[in-house]
């Protein structure tokens, strides 16, 4: 039985890749969002699949890492696996496919406070035009928020561009601190949350070896 629910498992990614799982990886490189995508895909997708194709992409493609930014050791790869309990119930398990040494970094802190967003947002943006986007990072804590205070989560994502507020419900954030590159559409995202007072955090430079601690303004 368990050799035949596994053979099943692997037809039905297989099956889901060579239908949908092109065009999502393709469409989420070209920055739509989970919910865009759906409305693109030919072949009818559940949401979920999406956000799951969506997630583990990023994460091999090192746009999103659960390993801080220049700490020395392993950064690991992972894909996720569809399993079904004795009741059909579907879970995803996360498995480590590869892995890479990452030495770690001496970093220069610096902490910006106040109530200057443009400020922040300038800041960002000369950072990374110094370093390079490919090698920035910052930290998120969607997931711990939103199961921590639904409502309040709710409400601060309302501050966001609808286009940002779509690709940040899109992901499917694990509980625990994750690392996102800090592409121009995180810059946009910190600024606005931070503007609101809903953004405190870290941002990561790497190949300048520069980490600015950004604390909630008062």
């Amino acid at each position: 039985m368990a050799g035949q629910e596994y053979f099943q498992a692997a037809l039905a990614n297989f099956m889901f890749d060579a239908a949908s799982g092109g065009a999502i990886r393709h469409l989420a490189d070209l920055g739509y969002t989970a919910a865009q995508i759906r409305k693109r895909l030919d072949f009818p997708t559940p949401y979920e699949r999406i956000q799951q194709a969506v997630w583990e992409h990023f994460l091999q493609k090192g746009i999103l890492r659960f390993e801080e930014p220049g700490t020395l050791g392993l950064r690991e790869q992972y894909e996720y696996v569809a399993e079904y309990d004795q009741y059909g119930k579907k879970s995803f398990r996360r498995v480590a496919v590869n892995s890479e040494k990452e030495g770690a970094v001496a970093w220069k802190v610096r902490r910006f406070s106040g109530n200057e967003a443009d400020r922040l947002a300038s800041c960002l943006r000369e950072l990374c035009r110094e370093n390079g986007e490919g090698a920035a990072y910052v930290s998120c804590d969607f997931g711990l928020r939103s199961r921590r205070d639904p409502a309040g989560y709710a409400k601060a994502l309302q501050c966001l561009e609808e286009s940002d507020r779509e690709y940040v419900e899109g992901l499917p954030w694990e509980r625990r601190k994750v690392y996102h590159r800090l592409d121009g559409r995180m810059r946009n995202i910190v600024i606005r949350l931070y503007e609101r007072g809903e953004f405190s955090g870290s941002c990561y430079f790497m190949d300048i070896g520069e980490k600015l601690e950004v604390n909630m303004p008062s």
